[in-house]
C-alpha cells in the first residue's frame, strides 16, 4: 500500500501551494524518485544498438519485447568474444539467446459477419491475457491480475488506452475485468509512484495522459479498504505530475507539461529516434514526452508546426492535460469527503486554481478554442485540434466558452466520417485526415455536457458508420481511420493495427448511447 506518509505530505505540499494562488511544486524537498527498471537498451547496450540500427528485425518492438534465454551477463560477455557479425551472424546470435516474439496476433475476422457488437463480445476473450509474473530479464512488467492488450504489435497493457476498452467491458457486463484492470494499475503506482504508459521496464520512465481517477469512477460497490487504497493512489499519481511535470505560467501560475525522466532514444522505436534526434538528447526527451502525451506524433509538439525534428513537446502546456488534471483534482477531493480525509478542501482549491489558469492561459477568444500554451514563444500555438473539448469533457470551461468550443468543432474538425484530430495535414498519425476513436468518445461526452446534443451526435454517429462500413468490408476494427475518406489511417511509425481495445470499447459504448447495438 501507498504510505500514509507519502499522501500527508502531498497534502501539506498542495496546501502550500494554494498559499500564493498557484498549482506549485511542493516547498519541502520532492520525494527520492524511484530507480528504473533497467530496459532492453540498458541491459543490452552494444548489441541493442546493433539489431536495431540494422533493422534485424521489420518492427523495432520486436526485440525490445525479446526474452533473454540467460542472464544479461553472461550474454553481452559471449557477443563482446564474438567480434564483428555481419547481418546473418548477427541474426544468429539473437536467436540462440533470445525468445522472440513472432508478429503480433490479431484475431481472425469471421466470414460469416455476425453484428458488430457480437463480434466486439467475441474479441474479449482473445484480448485478454492472465495474471503475469515475467522471467527473469524480460522487458514485461509483471501484472497480478488479468488484463485487455489492444492487438496486433501491442501484447501489453497501456494507460490511456484502457479506459476506453472498460467502456466497452462496461458495455458488455465485463466489470470482474475492469475491477481486475484498475487494480493493476493501483500495483504499479504502489511500484513505481506513477501508472507507466504501458508494462514494459522500456515505459516506466513516462506516463500517459491521466484516466486512472476516471476508471475508478466506472466502478460500484467498493469497499471502504479498497477505496482507501484507491484513494491513496491517486494522491501518489497527482504527486508525480506536480514534483516532476511542472511548468510557471508567466503570472506564476504552476500548470503540468508532458516529459520523460529519460532522453535517449525510446527502445521501441530506437532507429526512428536516431534518425530523428542525431545524438541531441533534448529531441530524443522531445520524443519521449510526445509519447507520453499519448499523440505520437502530432503537429501540435512541432516548433514549426510540420516536422518531426522541431519537436519540442517538453516546452508545452497542453489543454487536455490540465483539463484530466483538474478533474483528478475533483475526483480526489470527492474520495477525501466519502472517506472523511482531511484533504477534501485542499483538493477543490487546488482545482478552482488550477481552472482559473486553464481559463487564462489555454483559452483562445479570438479562435473560440481551447489550445497548447508555448513556454518559449509565450502564446497559444496555433491551430484548433481535437483537445479543445478536453475542457468540456472535465467541466473546466465555462458555458459560453463551452457553446463557442462546439461552432469551433463543428466548423474546423467534424468530418464527413467523425472528428479529425487536428486541421493540419502533416503525414504524422496524430493529425489530419485520421480519427481516433478516444478523441471521438471525449468530443461526444464533453459536447453533451454543454448541450451540444446535435454536433455530438453527430461526430458519434459518423464515426459509428466509419467502423462499420470497415467492418463489412475486411472484418477489422482499426487502431485509426481516416475521416475524410472512410478508410484506415495512416502515418506514424508502424503499420495501422487491428484488434483493437479501444476501437472496440468506444464503438460499444457509442453503440449503447445512439442505438445501434443490432449493426
Amino acid at each position: 500500500m501507498v504510505a500514509a506518509g507519502l499522501a500527508l505530505a502531498l497534502l501539506s505540499a498542495v496546501a502550500a501551494a494554494q498559499t500564493t494562488a498557484a498549482i506549485s511544486a511542493p516547498a519541502a524537498p520532492a520525494a527520492t524518485a524511484r530507480a528504473y527498471p533497467a530496459s532492453p537498451a540498458e541491459l543490452f547496450g552494444a548489441l541493442f544498438d546493433q539489431v536495431q540500427r540494422r533493422r534485424l528485425f521489420p518492427d523495432g518492438k520486436t526485440f525490445a519485447d525479446a526474452t533473454p534465454k540467460r542472464s544479461p551477463a553472461a550474454i553481452m560477455a559471449d557477443y563482446a568474444s564474438a567480434g564483428a557479425l555481419d547481418d546473418a551472424g548477427l541474426r544468429a546470435f539473437v536467436l540462440a539467446n533470445f525468445d522472440v516474439p513472432e508478429p503480433g496476433r490479431t484475431p481472425l475476422p469471421s466470414a460469416a459477419r455476425p453484428p458488430l457488437a457480437e463480434h466486439i463480445r467475441a474479441l474479449w476473450p482473445q484480448l485478454t491475457r492472465p495474471p503475469l509474473s515475467p522471467p527473469p530479464g524480460s522487458s514485461a512488467l509483471a501484472l497480478p491480475h488479468r488484463y485487455v492488450v489492444p492487438g496486433g504489435r501491442f501484447r501489453e497493457m497501456y494507460y490511456w488506452d484502457s479506459y476506453f476498452t472498460m467502456l466497452g467491458l462496461e458495455a458488455d457486463g465485463q466489470q470482474p475485468l475492469t475491477r481486475d484492470m484498475i487494480e493493476n494499475f493501483v500495483s504499479l503506482v504502489e511500484r513505481y509512484g506513477h501508472v507507466p504508459n504501458g508494462t514494459r521496464t522500456y515505459y516506466v520512465s513516462r506516463s500517459q495522459p491521466p484516466f486512472l481517477y476516471l476508471m475508478m469512477g466506472l466502478v460500484r460497490d467498493v469497499d471502504r479498504a479498497t477505496q482507501t487504497r484507491w484513494l491513496d493512489a491517486l494522491l501518489a499519481e497527482h504527486r508525480f505530475w506536480i514534483e516532476q511535470r511542472s511548468a510557471t505560467m508567466p503570472d506564476g501560475a504552476r500548470l503540468q507539461h508532458y516529459g520523460d525522466g529519460k532522453s535517449t532514444p525510446r527502445d521501441e522505436s530506437y532507429r526512428e529516434d536516431v534518425a530523428t534526434g542525431r545524438g541531441d538528447p533534448r529531441v530524443y526527451q522531445d520524443l519521449r514526452a510526445g509519447a507520453e502525451s499519448g499523440w505520437d506524433y502530432s503537429s501540435r509538439w512541432f516548433a514549426d508546426g510540420r516536422t518531426l525534428p522541431t519537436i519540442d513537446t517538453t516546452r508545452i502546456v497542453p489543454a487536455d492535460l490540465n483539463s484530466l488534471l483538474y478533474g483528478m483534482e475533483r475526483a480526489i477531493a470527492a474520495r477525501c469527503r466519502a472517506l472523511a480525509r482531511p484533504c477534501a478542501a485542499t483538493f477543490e482549491r487546488a482545482a478552482t486554481t488550477r481552472q482559473r489558469a486553464i481559463e487564462r492561459w489555454l483559452w483562445s477568444e479570438r479562435d473560440g478554442r481551447y489550445g497548447d500554451y508555448d513556454l518559449a514563444a509565450a502564446r497559444l500555438r496555433a491551430g484548433v485540434t481535437a483537445a479543445t473539448v478536453y475542457p468540456l469533457f472535465t467541466e473546466v470551461a465555462s458555458r459560453s466558452r463551452g457553446a463557442r468550443v462546439a461552432q469551433t468543432i463543428e466548423r474546423d474538425l467534424l468530418a464527413a466520417n467523425g472528428l479529425r484530430t487536428t486541421a493540419a495535414g502533416t503525414g504524422q498519425q496524430w493529425d489530419k485526415p485520421n480519427g481516433w476513436a478516444p478523441l471521438q468518445w471525449i468530443a461526444v461526452e464533453g459536447l453533451r455536457r454543454y448541450g451540444a446534443e446535435r454536433v455530438a451526435r453527430q461526430i458519434g454517429t459518423r464515426f459509428l458508420a466509419t467502423v462499420e462500413r470497415e467492418y463489412r468490408a475486411s472484418g477489422k476494427l482499426l487502431e485509426k481511420y481516416d475521416v475524410e475518406e472512410s478508410r484506415a489511417g495512416g502515418g506514424g511509425e508502424y503499420p495501422t493495427q487491428d484488434g483493437f481495445g479501444w476501437t472496440n470499447g468506444v464503438t460499444r459504448a457509442l453503440q449503447q448511447r445512439y442505438g445501434r447495438e443490432g449493426r
